[in-house]
This record gives C-alpha cells, sequence and structure tokens, in this order.
C-alpha cells in the first residue's frame, strides 16, 4: 500500500479518477476550481491534456501547504488528429460515436503532480480500436448511459465499450481516466 509524507488532494471532480485513486491511494481530498480549457489551435493534439493538467494544478500553486501534493489530469480522445471533447447533447454523442464507429484513436491523459517545491508532468496514450458500432447500440448506449461528461462520448467501462471496443493498445485505466500505473510511479519517485 502506498504511503506519502504529503497530504494528497486530487484536483478533478470526475467519479471514475476518484474510484480508481481510491484503488490504491485510501486517504486523499478531493478539490476542484473552475480552470480554463482552451488551448491554442496550433498545439498538437497530443499535447493538449499535460497542458491542461498542468494549468489544473497550477491553480492550486498559491495556497498550497507545504505538505500538500496535488494531483490533476485531463483526458482526450484524439481521432484523426482531432480532439473529440465532451459532447454538448445528445446529437453531438451520436456523431463522435459514429466517427469512431470501424475506427482506432487514441485516449491521452495528461497528468501532473504539484507540491510546493517541486512539479513534474507526463502523459500517457492508449490506442482503443472500435467495432462498426450499429446506430440502434450508438443511440441506445447515448439515451441510458448519457456519456455527457465523458470525453469522446464514451466510457469503456459502460456499454459501449462491452460491445463496441475488440482490442486496446496500453492502458485499460487511461482510458477509464487516470493511468494508475503512471501516477504511482511518479508518486513514489516525487
Amino acid at each position: 500500500m502506498f504511503s506519502s509524507a504529503y497530504s494528497i488532494i486530487l484536483a478533478s471532480g470526475s467519479p471514475r479518477r476518484r474510484e480508481l485513486l481510491q484503488q490504491v491511494i485510501p486517504s486523499f481530498t478531493v478539490k476542484t476550481k473552475d480552470t480554463p480549457e482552451d488551448f491554442p489551435e496550433d498545439m498538437p493534439c497530443q499535447e493538449v491534456p499535460e497542458m491542461l493538467a498542468k494549468r489544473k494544478a497550477s491553480a492550486f500553486e498559491p495556497e498550497l501547504l507545504e505538505n500538500e501534493l496535488v494531483i490533476a489530469a485531463d483526458t482526450v480522445v484524439i481521432l484523426k488528429n482531432k480532439i473529440l471533447g465532451k459532447p454538448k447533447d445528445r446529437h453531438e454523442a451520436m456523431d463522435m460515436l459514429q466517427q469512431l464507429s470501424g475506427n482506432t484513436h487514441e485516449v491521452v491523459t495528461g497528468v501532473c503532480l504539484l507540491s510546493k517545491n517541486k512539479k513534474i508532468s507526463f502523459r500517457e496514450t492508449t490506442l482503443v480500436n472500435f467495432l462498426s458500432l450499429s446506430r440502434q447500440d450508438i443511440e441506445y448506449y447515448v439515451d441510458q448511459f448519457k456519456p455527457f461528461d465523458k470525453a469522446g462520448s464514451y466510457g469503456i467501462q459502460e456499454y459501449i465499450g462491452y460491445i463496441g471496443i475488440s482490442s486496446i493498445q496500453g492502458s485499460y485505466f487511461n482510458v477509464v481516466g487516470l493511468p494508475v500505473h503512471a501516477v504511482m510511479q511518479a508518486l513514489r519517485n516525487f
């Protein structure tokens, strides 16, 4: 079991990140701050989540105590060099899933660990292969699971992941929202 001299703060409102982190760190605090999620249009897609994770962590910098450590993360879905963010509505969610259908995409999570005296960041990439999805399966998933808080409009741990994902290359937990193994390695080296 992991133990740390730091009081850990998870800077994320994601219930999935909280559940994943609880599996390896028994005690931490969840705090969030409103931070902009915009990024330069010319920034390579793979760099965006790490930049956003740094921004989320840095929002805590002025108030951090000596014994506190912030873990911030951001996940994006990239298809054909285009970021598919969180859908605004049912129509956009269905459109995103139709684009992912029959294709391979990248899921990239950026992570930043920040204390009063140190900051490290990294990103983890997983390739996800989707089978062709029927319109009926897409409609059922969107209507039943309402994936409006998920990048790319899906959760691998839900119905659409069970029936639609044929394989992944890389970390499953990265696709859920937090590359736990990489976070733990970074914490041990912090």
